[in-house]
């Protein structure tokens, strides 16, 4: 009864905590993520078409963890208030963007990269509704870096060095590398709408690279440290959820 006691006191805790931080931090955007309106028609439609399945796919894989395990909502609210949290806390970059942690690793790492893609989009949703950070014709193009490059980035990292037996190693490098690769994805983005006059997307890339690696490396330092903390706390609080998410992943 204690430990359940201490368990709630906890999420109360971090409850409290995220809503002080988002809150806490709601001054005037110029702009989160890609801003609403900042890339041509053409490029904000084919970022929506690329997005979409992977939406799709992780709707269906959302129903089957819940349906078989109910008791994981509480786990998934976790994993959707981590990214909602880091992510809207922003630190201007370049012009019609900015740098901000993701909070995708952990999600990646605890349900698989497919949940992730829904978890993050609504998290973009919710931010460019009530925020005003990103905006709707460019959830596409945020979708693809932040909730599907990211979260594969990170689930693959994750697995391939779980393998070396250090997993807290595992968890941040996961974790902070898929920070620093959703801003290389959005490098890419970037410079496909916008190609430099002279040198074209290359010249591009490494202009809006440069100047996101400025801000984004510490901060994926930072969010890596901070996934690990999050995973040591479930591993005290939250012991009964990870053994069914190990049972769900054997019998997948």
């Amino acid at each position: 009864m204690k430990a359940r006691n201490r368990k709630f006191v906890s999420l109360g805790l971090m409850a409290g905590l995220s809503f002080y931080l988002v809150l806490g931090s709601a001054t005037p955007a110029a702009a989160m993520h890609i801003s609403e309106g900042f890339l041509p028609v053409q490029w904000a439609v084919f970022w929506w078409i690329a997005a979409l399945p992977f939406f799709v796919f992780g709707l269906r894989s959302i129903a089957s963890i819940t349906k078989e395990h109910p008791e994981l909502k509480l786990l998934l609210a976790l994993a959707g208030a981590f990214a909602f949290v880091l992510s809207a806390l922003k630190i201007p970059s370049v012009t019609g963007s900015c740098s901000h942690p993701t909070g995708t690793g952990l999600g990646a790492i605890l349900f698989g990269p497919s949940v992730m893609a829904v978890l993050g989009a609504l998290v973009l949703l919710f931010q460019a509704i009530l925020l005003a950070h990103g905006g709707l014709t460019t959830l596409g193009a945020n979708m693809f870096s932040m909730a599907i490059v990211g979260p594969f980035a990170a689930y693959f990292i994750y697995q391939l060095l779980l393998r070396t037996g250090k997993q807290r190693v595992a968890i941040f490098c996961a974790a902070a590398i898929a920070n620093v690769l959703t801003y290389v994805m959005t490098a890419i983005q970037l410079a496909l709408a916008f190609p430099a006059a002279s040198g074209g997307f290359m010249a591009s890339f490494l202009k809006f690279a440069g100047i996101f690696a400025i801000t984004q490396v510490p901060l994926a330092i930072s969010e890596g440290l901070l996934t690990v903390l999050i995973w040591n706390w479930l591993h005290s609080y939250g012991q009964q959820e990870l053994e069914t998410l190990k049972l769900l992943k054997q019998e997948s």
